[in-house]
């Protein structure tokens, strides 16, 4: 291939104007790079050996020879990117280095496969506790027994009904994100919603529920959706009371001004550590996995939460004290 490329002006001017990592080289040395390029790799690039510019065993081996090719290589602007570097040969001299940031599809992948291992995880535990107690039932001796059969069957109920539980949020979970961009725009009003799931709530609870405080006000309409804000507030309070003290009920309070209205539910229980707070709304995390299965939480409340508020462009904030309580605040546009 004989030598035809030239590095004038126009093709300085073109690089520089494309957003993504782009690097000329001429022989080994970088004879130019483009602002996206200097900020990844350092302004000190220009005229260094390119194999030093790009430090990294794959990109090395790539741009030891002279062909064209594609690498993913990892860690080049942080420990956990992964970048796409791509080299184009453009005359027996000159060479085109691209990198492409693929970090956010990566995550995306990871995340995927860490919901799908999360998901099968906590499908399979009370999955396994029903198979277990169906065999033992099959057995004469065992299943004749109306005493056992009877606590086996309990059991076996409890655990499919955890289950139903759990498909039922990852349901609600999925039809969520679905329209995760469309702002509501009906009229829904949040303190007539929240009296409602609190009343329900009261009349399904055995022990101590939730109860709304006297500084509520009586009407709080914003855009937003009534099946939604329900689920919200009765994920909050279900929580409360599950986490929370056994002898001081759930506090619900909604308040509103001119440009916001605000939801926000205390309970009076443990309290969180501060290090678990900023990771409460992702999917399947837990405190204590073994004390939230056990009072029946699937793990998902506080994400279908976070991607509710979301989608009605409010703001969610948590807050706890170990010893004193925890409190849920979402402040969502009244507008």
């Amino acid at each position: 291939m004989a030598s035809k490329f030239e590095l004038n002006a126009d093709v300085k001017m073109l690089v520089e104007r494309i957003g993504m990592p782009l690097i000329l080289v001429s022989g080994e040395r970088v004879a130019l790079a483009n602002a996206a390029a200097k900020t990844l790799l350092g302004e000190h690039i220009l005229g260094e050996d390119v194999r030093i510019a790009i430090r990294h065993p794959l990109a090395v081996s790539l741009l030891a020879g002279r062909q064209a090719g594609t690498v993913a290589i990892g860690g080049l602007s942080s420990p956990s990117s992964v970048w796409e570097l791509s080299v184009q040969p453009l005359d027996t001299n000159w060479r085109l280095i691209e990198l492409r940031d693929l970090s956010a599809q990566s995550d995306v992948s990871r995340a995927h496969t860490d919901f799908v291992a999360n998901a099968s995880h906590e499908l399979r535990t009370p999955l396994a506790a029903i198979l277990g107690y169906v065999e033992t039932l099959m057995e004469p001796q065992a299943g004749a027994d109306p005493a056992t059969r009877s606590r086996f069957l309990g059991i076996v109920e409890r655990e499919a009904r955890r289950m139903q539980q759990l498909v039922d949020d990852l349901m609600s979970l999925s039809r969520i994100e679905a329209v995760r961009h469309d702002r509501p725009d009906d009229s829904v009003d949040l303190s007539q919603v929240t009296q409602s799931a609190v009343a329900d709530i009261n009349a399904t609870q055995s022990g101590i529920g939730a109860v709304m405080t006297p500084e509520s006000v009586s009407h709080a309409p914003l855009p937003g959706d009534a099946g939604q804000l329900s689920q919200l507030v009765r994920n909050l309070i279900e929580n409360g009371i599950r986490h929370g003290g056994a002898s001081e009920p759930v506090s619900v309070t909604v308040l509103r001004d001119s440009n916001t209205v605000e939801l926000i539910v205390s309970d009076r229980g443990a309290g969180i550590e501060p290090q678990h707070l900023p990771r409460l709304t992702e999917r399947f995390y837990r405190v204590d996995a073994s004390r939230s299965r056990d009072a029946g939480g699937t793990g998902l409340g506080l994400a279908i939460v976070k991607h509710i508020v979301a989608r009605h462009r409010g703001q969610l904030d948590i807050s706890s004290e170990p010893g004193v309580g925890t409190t849920v605040r979402i402040r969502f546009p009244a507008n």
